[in-house]
């Protein structure tokens, strides 16, 4: 059996939010947003281990409160770092050499199905990268600052809808891959917004699986209120 390694990124301050309480640690009915995320990617047969990486102060706590969950696969909560990449990072070199894969999935997506996580992960196994996207649905705008006041910029460009997606999570990789992106963006100097990215500078083909709107980022205070509405809905459900 293949090992797959999964790890969330959960050092976040989230000044997004506009709350004390990072947003992975706020609750939704009770539960905290990144348990649900991690109930999620558990959920998943095929994940064989999972690492979680968070701030040092909140090792702990959030141990104590894997721990009653009593997951199938082994959770291991790290020291993660200042950036996403440097959790990541952290959590990458926790994951066993036996582990051929490795999944990244934000703490804060709780919405994310096994259908989702599988698929992605089958088409990681075919071409060593693949992360989940769904079509951009607004019209994007090329622009430039200038000279111009900070709340106004000038349009350069209007980019093709059919040739954009918007990146969500998981991303899977070849861990070989992963770690061989990692190392050459500490050396240049990058930092990136998702591991993808980071393939992508090595040169390497990165696949897009079809997500969904559901498997929502919450970042902002209106996303509680969506979040509450889904979770909801889904307990209605069970």
């Amino acid at each position: 059996m293949t090992r797959i390694a999964a790890i969330l990124p959960a050092a976040g301050l989230g000044t997004r939010m506009g709350a004390e309480t990072p947003k992975q640690f706020l609750e939704l009915n009770g539960t905290p947003i990144v348990i649900l995320s991690l109930r999620r990617i558990a959920s998943c047969p095929l994940v064989t281990e999972l690492i979680v990486a968070t701030r040092a102060d909140e090792i702990q706590r959030l141990a104590e409160r894997i721990a009653k969950e009593k997951f199938k696969q082994p959770v291991r909560v790290v020291r993660g770092g200042d950036s996403r990449q440097d959790s990541v990072a952290a959590a990458l070199r926790e994951v066993p050499n036996e582990a051929e894969i490795v999944l990244v999935h934000d703490a804060v997506r709780p919405f994310v199905t096994v259908e989702q996580i599988t698929r992605v992960i089958e088409e990681a196994r075919r071409c060593h990268a693949a992360i989940l996207g769904i079509p951009a649905m607004d019209t994007v705008k090329e622009v430039k600052r200038a000279s111009l006041p900070e709340d106004v910029a000038l349009i350069t460009g209007t980019i093709p809808r059919e040739r954009l997606v918007m990146a969500q999570t998981p991303q899977v990789f070849a861990t070989k891959l992963l770690k061989e992106a990692l190392a050459r963006a500490q050396s240049d100097g990058v930092n990136a917004s998702d591991e993808a990215g980071l393939v992508e500078r090595l040169g390497r083909d990165v696949h897009v699986v079809l997500g969904s709107e559901r498997n929502m980022k919450i970042t902002k205070p209106a996303d509680m209120e969506l979040a509450r509405f889904y979770l909801d809905r889904e307990t209605q459900k069970a």
